[in-house]
């Protein structure tokens, strides 16, 4: 069946960075673009990043552009975020999702990943 799990979240100090992993499972990876998305408690899903099936296109919200980096390696079935300068408000659960379009948009991704807590603070 088809599976996205998360992994690599935790706690960090302010400026510090981490690497969240999607493993992707039960599909053909390469045929489905990937979003990254955030919830915070009390604030609305935000789509952080999204990286194109071929890995040719990617995007980032205003609010993480220049501190992290979206990239996916097909051929191990893996879709990573890279987060650097981490800010306190960078706190949330993280969730990987598949698309077979290229978007931000969440109504698009049917399947889900259990989500990662990924804490800034000091």
């Amino acid at each position: 069946q088809v599976q996205l799990v998360e992994s690599g979240g935790g706690l960090v100090q302010p400026g510090g960075s981490l690497r969240l992993s999607c493993a992707a499972s039960g599909f053909t990876l390469d045929s489905f673009a990937i979003g990254w998305f955030r919830q915070a408690p009390g604030k609305e899903r935000e789509g952080v990043s999204c990286i194109a099936a071929s890995g040719g296109n990617t995007y980032y919200a205003d609010s993480v552009k220049g501190r992290f980096t979206i990239y996916r390696d097909n051929a191990k079935n893996m879709v990573y975020l890279q987060m650097n300068s981490l800010k306190p408000e960078d706190t949330a659960v993280y969730y990987c999702a598949r698309s077979l379009l290229f978007t931000i948009a969440p109504h698009p991704y049917d399947y889900w990943g259990q989500g990662t807590q990924v804490t800034v603070s000091s």
